[in-house]
């Protein structure tokens, strides 16, 4: 769950980067975050995050005042949400595999919890085949995948994915969305960030869209029934 209530985040070099926000995602959702550069998505999503504070307003993610955590409880907060971020931040010189367990092994997990989770994840993602594959081997759309598995690592009930599509071709962003809607489908709350209109038109959905700062539309549309390639 998240709630956001009258949040104003204003940086120190004039910015208003968000204005008065009002936001109410309910655990299991499917949420398309859009707008166009500079709207305010990034800061919208270092908040869920607990990267900064808003200068004014409340947030609260999975329960939890994020104004409130300090210390060791933010880095706890952060192990019970899953980021996609778009840059992946992947080792390359490890394994899929590795780059899985290492989320799992950060949180203190236990060898039992490793061997299983991490097949089990792979598997989600259709990477099993793979898991022995160091990740500079693997295609974008694959490395991609990883990042989304890794993320899952700790079973989170938020996964929060960050403009997932700018490095793939039109039909592999399809293939991409479509495997987080199985996700959420299982259970998971997913909010994707991004500015491809027409993968949400085709999807539809939940869609909440930013304009300087600002809410400007918050709405359920009906997605398309085919996609042509």
């Amino acid at each position: 769950m998240v709630d956001m209530k009258n949040v104003n985040v204003h940086y120190s070099s004039g910015v208003d980067a968000l204005v008065d926000i009002n936001l109410h995602i309910n655990d299991g959702e499917f949420v398309f975050i859009v707008g166009e550069s500079g709207a305010g998505k990034s800061t919208l999503m270092k908040l869920m995050m607990r990267e900064i504070t808003p200068s004014s307003g409340r947030v609260f993610v999975n329960g939890r005042n994020l104004g409130t955590l300090k210390g060791n409880k933010i880095a706890m907060f952060r192990r019970s949400i899953g980021v996609v971020f778009q840059e992946f931040r992947l080792i390359q010189d490890y394994t899929v595999y590795e780059n899985v367990a290492f989320a799992l092994r950060v949180a203190d997990s236990s060898n039992k919890t490793i061997r299983q989770r991490v097949p089990y994840v792979l598997n989600l993602v259709e990477l099993g085949p793979k898991a022995k594959h160091k990740v500079r081997e693997l295609s974008g759309g694959e490395q991609q995948r990883v990042a989304i598995a890794r993320a899952l690592a700790n079973d989170p009930g938020l996964l929060i994915v960050d403009e997932p599509t700018g490095n793939l071709d039109p039909k592999r962003s399809y293939e991409l969305v479509g495997l987080l809607k199985e996700i959420n489908r299982c259970g998971t709350t997913v909010i994707m960030i991004t500015h491809e209109h027409e993968l949400v038109r085709y999807f539809g959905g939940r869609i909440i869209n930013l304009d300087k700062g600002s809410i400007t539309f918050d709405e359920m549309m009906g997605g398309s029934d085919y996609y042509e390639e």
